[in-house]
């Protein structure tokens, strides 16, 4: 007798819990499908994983996904200190490197700064010197000053109390702080020991005795107006030798008296030169040790070799007309000491490239405010 078959059938009441789990299974799937792909989009955008994963437990995906990329964001919805209330100044503060960014902008709002005030704060100073001002006490005149645009936050007092003593205009004021008029001469100086082919060196700003160039190279004897060799920086000689070069050409003879001054010799001249001259000449002519350009390598003292006296001499002539087309300014002119802080060298030229030179000429302005205004980042 054949066996029969048994249908094994699950009782209804079985069948449920399987369903129930199969559907919460379904459920969680399509929500990890759904949160990942959320994931990805944000990132997509420019948030990293930390900052999308709060972006959307904060159920803030359709705002973020409205605003697009923003970097201030980004950093806030990472960061611990993120703030409700300060979600939509966040999406309009400008996103400045710092580890305490957004602590920073919550202390800031807090105090009643306004969302542009916000951005001038922290887009001139770094993250400590905006950490320290972001404890102070609201204050003003953040606009007046801070709008320049080579203002620094730190340096904010200092330009109040300027304006308030010489009653200058905001941008004058950023400027002339910048170049620590508000010092004395040679009174706390910033101490330089890195070679930097752009360096600015004034009464306030000095080379250390280890400040040496990395690249120096012998003028050529023929070019020399002095006894001995005369160093300077590679890239410096090419440019000379092009000038020379193009002046040769309409029968001028450009030389070299000075180039590159060690530390040591420095100090050195300044014994010599007050011997036999005093204090007072040294003040205006001689640069104290460390304070002198030529320790650069980047400043030559050019003659003409006919004549003795430069400033009487076609060469003198010729380099006030040209000297920036091969990259070289004339270092201390006539019209600007109270900018240098040194009477006219008509024969010291700074080599700085051919862009600066240009725009030097052009604009009838020093190295000195060039560098404050483009280059002291």
């Amino acid at each position: 007798m054949p066996q029969q078959r048994v249908k094994l059938k699950l009782k209804s009441s079985a069948r449920k819990p399987l369903i129930i789990v199969g559907a919460i299974i379904l459920v969680i799937i399509i929500i990890l499908s759904f949160y990942f792909n959320r994931i990805g989009e944000l990132k997509n955008l420019g948030y990293n994983e930390e900052a999308a994963k709060n972006i959307i437990f904060k159920f803030k995906y359709s705002y973020v996904m409205d605003i697009g990329e923003n970097k201030t964001l980004n950093a806030a919805f990472e960061s611990v200190d993120y703030k409700e209330d300060n979600l939509d100044n966040y999406a309009k503060i400008d996103y400045e490197e710092g580890e305490h960014l957004i602590t920073n902008i919550n202390k800031l709002l807090n105090k009643g700064y306004s969302v542009d005030e916000v951005n001038l704060i922290i887009s001139k100073g770094d993250d400590e010197s905006v950490s320290d001002f972001a404890k102070r006490d609201k204050v003003k005149y953040i606009e007046e000053f801070l709008s320049v645009d080579y203002a620094k936050l730190e340096n904010l007092d200092r330009y109040v109390a300027y304006k308030e003593k010489e009653n200058d205009d905001a941008e004058t004021t950023v400027l002339y702080v910048n170049m620590d008029f508000d010092k004395e001469d040679y009174v706390d100086p910033l101490v330089i020991d890195e070679f930097d082919d752009y360096v600015l060196v004034n009464k306030h700003r000095q080379l250390s005795s280890e400040y040496v160039p990395d690249d120096l190279v012998t003028i050529d004897e023929e070019y020399v107006k002095a006894d001995g060799e005369i160093e300077i920086e590679r890239n410096v000689a090419k440019a000379f030798y092009d000038m020379a070069e193009a002046a040769s050409k309409e029968g001028l003879e450009l030389m070299v008296s000075s180039g590159y001054r060690s530390y040591k010799d420095q100090e050195e001249i300044v014994n010599t030169y007050l011997g036999l001259y005093g204090q007072n000449y040294v003040d205006n002519y001689v640069a104290k040790p460390g304070f002198s350009e030529h320790q650069t390598a980047m400043s030559l003292d050019i003659a003409s070799k006919s004549v003795d006296t430069f400033v009487n001499s076609d060469e003198y002539a010729w380099m006030m007309d040209n000297a920036y087309k091969y990259g070289f300014i004339l270092r201390y002119p006539r019209s600007k000491e109270d900018i240098t802080g040194y009477k006219c060298e008509a024969w010291h030229y700074r080599y700085v490239g051919k862009k600066i030179a240009k725009y030097i000429k052009e604009n009838n302005i020093t190295y000195d405010e060039y560098y404050v205004m483009f280059l002291d980042n």
